[in-house]
């Protein structure tokens, strides 16, 4: 079993300049490779873990062998969080007002209708954008901020340190934003409100919507 680092997909510059190609560069090729390297490593000699997804492994982190859980959590959280942020962006993002962006998303996905309500729960999509931003300067250190659905539909904003997952507690992530500071550092240095401003011009609300959809079917 080997998991692997998977390609961008899209250009190191193409989130310019919301996002800069250096940091794009040792983001993926570094930061990234470095927690599917170690994490291979951790499950090399555990043959009955083969063929696990990385989903289930972070979803049952406590029944893995004591001596890997630590890697596997901090590494293959590492993995997870990573693929699934260079998929919810896209070059130039939607534009328009976010009513307009839903419309859009409702006329790509087939029998998908009321996103636009759903994080309309928040008060208003700008109320929503707020309690994201707050989650996410307001982790203290290195985490993630996130919007996440439970079993039932439920939207909710939260945050979690390091390379920790919502998936270890049941809930699924369907957007998420990473702070560390090797995410925004070389542009923005200290100013992680700035970061994250500028990263809603490079959301991919077409995926988000997905997996949304994806998460409640």
């Amino acid at each position: 079993m080997s998991f692997t680092l998977p390609d961008l997909p899209y250009a190191y510059n193409a989130l310019e300049p919301h996002i800069d190609e250096r940091t794009m560069e040792i983001h993926h090729d570094k930061h990234h490779a470095a927690y599917v390297a170690k994490l291979n490593a951790a499950l090399e000699g555990h043959a009955d873990l083969e063929g696990r997804s990385i989903e289930d492994l972070l979803a049952d982190l406590d029944q893995l062998p004591e001596g890997i859980r630590t890697a596997v959590r901090n590494n293959g959280g590492g993995h997870y969080n990573h693929t699934m942020f260079w998929e919810i962006m896209a070059p130039g993002g939607p534009r328009g007002t976010f009513e307009e962006i839903g419309t859009a998303v409702d006329s790509l996905i087939s029998g998908f209708k009321g996103f636009v309500k759903l994080l309309g729960t928040f008060g208003s999509f700008e109320a929503f954008q707020e309690q994201f931003n707050a989650a996410g300067v307001g982790r203290f250190g290195s985490g993630w901020a996130w919007l996440t659905v439970d079993a039932g539909g439920a939207l909710a904003v939260e945050s979690t340190p390091n390379q920790d997952t919502p998936i270890m507690d049941g809930r699924t992530p369907i957007l998420g934003c990473d702070v560390w500071e090797h995410a925004y550092y070389l542009k923005y240095q200290n100013r992680r409100p700035d970061y994250l401003q500028a990263w809603w011009n490079v959301v991919n609300w077409h995926e988000v919507a997905k997996r949304y959809q994806a998460a409640t079917s």
